[in-house]
């Protein structure tokens, strides 16, 4: 487990990797494997966002970091985001991993058997890079995206 300010090695997903992820999952969201997480503050509400995706703005992100738990326990991967994912994403993901491992560690006090721990990647050049890209954006304004992607790029 890493100790509390030490380093964590963030893996990065392509847009490309995004889209095979999506493209072989079922259309629900909650249905699939991964979520996706944005961690943008406010560009999210006029910018639009990943659809499917969940809203966790990187300001309030310490504090609602345990509500995330439940919504990625069971997942094999997490995909987050900012802009550019050069600041934030990073950041964000790399808390998320020391908070999981916690939580693992505390679930594994527990029980006998600490719950498998997902993946964690930041999305490469963020949710600009993906719309620069002409990847679908969805307008909803919901904190958790129902949406699916609409296929035909």
């Amino acid at each position: 487990m890493a100790a509390a300010g030490s380093y964590v090695h963030i893996e990065y997903a392509t847009a490309a990797e995004l889209v095979d992820r999506l493209k072989a999952g079922p259309a629900d969201p909650a249905a699939r494997d991964f979520v996706v997480v944005d961690v943008r503050d406010d560009e999210r509400e006029y910018d639009g966002h990943i659809a499917g995706s969940l809203h966790f703005a990187s300001a309030e992100f310490d504090d609602t970091l345990p509500r995330l738990w439940p919504a990625i326990r069971g997942k094999k991967a997490v995909i987050m985001h900012c802009a550019l994912s050069q600041v934030r994403g990073p950041s964000c993901a790399r808390k998320l991993h020391r908070q999981l491992e916690a939580l693992a560690s505390q679930d594994k006090s527990q029980r006998d058997a600490a719950p498998e721990l997902p993946t964690i990647f930041v999305l490469e050049r963020g949710f600009n890079g993906w719309a620069a890209g002409g990847k679908p954006v969805c307008r909803c304004g919901d904190m958790v995206c129902k949406q699916s992607v609409q296929w035909p790029w």
